[in-house]
């Protein structure tokens, strides 16, 4: 049976980070700090609590941003003292270091999200038969243990976290042109959406393409939802798609507050 601890996550780094307006241009948009750690760290506990630890980071835009974080993680995470003379590091490690394997792999600057998978996968799925992918600003609390048991209890290709549509505008109920109740932001609980948590097996590699067009969201899971191959772990717990300033703000203030859903 395969286990999570053998089992690479691929974690799409490469966008533009376009609607972070001067933050995305800076850098990548999962290196924004959430607390005392980049975005894309906050990712990969999501995962590391539910027993993965290989990971594949597929970068893109301003990938020296990311290749120098993971190079440098000692650095970075710990005090070190530098001889100057002859330019020996000794590190002093101040906490736990993670018991991870990182793979930085650049997919291309211009490739879109399936491209960049199968092109990642191509050079480091190693002899893996399940693989996840997710993207590098998205934060839930769900159980991603579960998730893969459930996608290994089926057989069909792929498995996609389904959360709860979180709807940006209210809800209005009319008769003629009274207005008879209002909802604030509902939630449908019939109405799923992909949550970005995916899992599949790897002859699933026969729906992706390394072409820089192929674009994971519109070619591959609608490619496999027609052939039957995809199901829905459905989730109804916490999920937030860090994607603007203001949900990087609302994420940077649950953490700071202890009251972070994903810390778990």
């Amino acid at each position: 049976m395969p286990d999570a601890v053998d089992t690479p996550v691929f974690i799409l780094c490469g966008g533009l980070g376009s609607r972070l307006g001067e933050l995305g241009r800076q850098q990548p948009k999962p290196m924004l700090d959430i607390g005392d750690r980049p975005m894309l760290l906050h990712v990969m506990e999501c995962y590391a609590r539910h027993g993965f630890r290989r990971f594949v980071v597929c970068t893109g835009h301003r990938r020296e941003v990311i290749s120098s974080y993971f190079r440098n993680f000692d650095v970075i995470h710990s005090d070190f003292t530098v001889d100057l003379a002859t330019g020996a590091l000794h590190h002093h490690r101040t906490g736990t270091t993670p018991d991870w394997e990182v793979t930085v792999a650049h997919t291309g600057s211009e490739a879109m999200t399936g491209a960049r998978i199968a092109r990642a996968a191509a050079r480091h799925l190693g002899a893996a038969d399940h693989f996840a992918v997710t993207y590098g600003d998205g934060l839930t609390d769900a159980d991603l243990a579960a998730e893969f048991a459930f996608h290994l209890a089926h057989d069909s290709l792929a498995t996609m976290l389904g959360v709860v549509n979180p709807s940006a505008f209210g809800h209005v109920e009319v008769r003629d042109d009274r207005v008879l109740s209002f909802q604030e932001k509902p939630r449908r609980e019939d109405d799923w959406v992909n949550g970005g948590f995916l899992l599949f097996r790897r002859a699933a590699l026969e729906h992706f393409s390394t072409a820089a067009e192929c674009v994971l969201e519109q070619d591959v899971l609608p490619r496999l939802a027609r052939a039957g191959q995809l199901r829905l772990f459905r989730w109804t717990g916490f999920w937030s798609c860090v994607d603007t300033v203001p949900d990087h703000q609302r994420a940077a203030a649950l953490w700071e507050a202890g009251a972070a859903p994903w810390r778990r």
